[in-house]
């Protein structure tokens, strides 16, 4: 496929606002935000969709794809247009995800694809995956504090997400869920694989600034991808409910983002609490404060 559109992939750790922020800057008239579609964690969708299996996780993350098809190629998101998305999948389990991933810039066309799968950052073969298949595609690397970040993480009955993301503290006695080593880990794979691609093709940002003064960044994101920057946009932009996948998805689908964003996914002003990275932290029962590594890092991208 000659020159396809490039699309945006917002890298980031998982409860990063990546759910409401990829909704947000989907909703610009030039671009097409969609749920998680994972595509890039694997080489074909087969070996995708065995990964799911040997996983237990086969249904929950293949919801943004299975949407995402019945959206693009039914026109609607219902129990029947879902089961037409399953068999297209089917259909088409040889086929490399690449392949697939252009098919979809494809129909979209000639918006680009705003993409947040957060399984993307769990490896660098991902990563790479994606370089290859758009080696002009744009990046944002989407951060949180890793304390609110942490503690989000916690909230998701109680804890799970750490124990699949391995994110535990094997020094301690006995060992405990610590998301912070989780949130170190994405990050630095992220920053190492951002490192080698152009500065005009990749942005940091921080989830709390964007939300505390959604306008301002919007317009700054709007710049850097070369996209109208007028107020109809923008205000477009403000009002992520208005997206195809802002809400909970018909049975065998109901997922694809955050479960609070599909719940509530007005966006509501509110300036965030500054959290602190000093002190103990709510999680460690022997109230313990940040590794001096992850105090290094989090400071560099500008939090205190």
């Amino acid at each position: 496929m000659k020159n396809p559109v490039q699309p945006l992939f917002i890298l980031g750790s998982p409860r990063s606002f990546s759910s409401i922020v990829c909704a947000m800057i989907g909703q610009h008239p030039q671009t097409y935000g969609v749920p998680e579609l994972n595509l890039f964690a694997a080489d074909t969708l087969k070996e995708l969709l065995d990964d799911y299996i040997a996983t237990n996780s086969r249904d929950i993350q293949k919801h943004g794809l299975l949407r995402t098809i019945a959206q693009l190629y039914m026109e609607n998101q219902t129990i029947d247009s879902i089961a037409k998305a399953d068999q297209w999948i089917s259909d088409r389990e040889n086929i490399t995800t690449t392949k697939i991933y252009h098919e979809l810039q494809q129909k979209v066309k000639p918006l680009r694809i705003v993409d947040k799968s957060p399984a993307y950052s769990e490896n660098e073969e991902n990563l790479d995956r994606i370089e290859a298949a758009f080696p002009n595609a744009y990046y944002i690397h989407l951060l949180r504090h890793p304390k609110t970040q942490g503690e989000s993480m916690m909230s998701m009955f109680s804890g799970i997400m750490c124990i699949k993301m391995d994110s535990i503290d094997y020094s301690a006695d006995p060992p405990c869920l610590d998301p912070q080593i989780s949130w170190y880990y994405y990050q630095k794979r992220i920053d190492d694989f951002l490192s080698k691609i152009p500065a005009k093709r990749k942005k940091r940002l921080l989830g709390e600034d964007l939300l505390s003064n959604p306008k301002a960044y919007l317009k700054a994101i709007c710049e850097w991808l070369n996209v109208a920057v007028d107020k109809e946009a923008i205000e477009e932009m403000m009002h992520p409910e208005n997206s195809s996948y802002a809400c909970i998805g018909p049975p065998g689908a109901l997922f694809g983002n955050g479960v609070d964003f599909l719940k509530s996914p007005h966006f509501r002003f509110k300036k965030i609490t500054e959290s602190t990275l000093k002190g103990s932290l709510p999680w460690r029962v022997d109230e313990s404060g940040f590794k001096d590594e992850i105090l290094s890092m989090a400071r560099s991208f500008g939090y205190k």
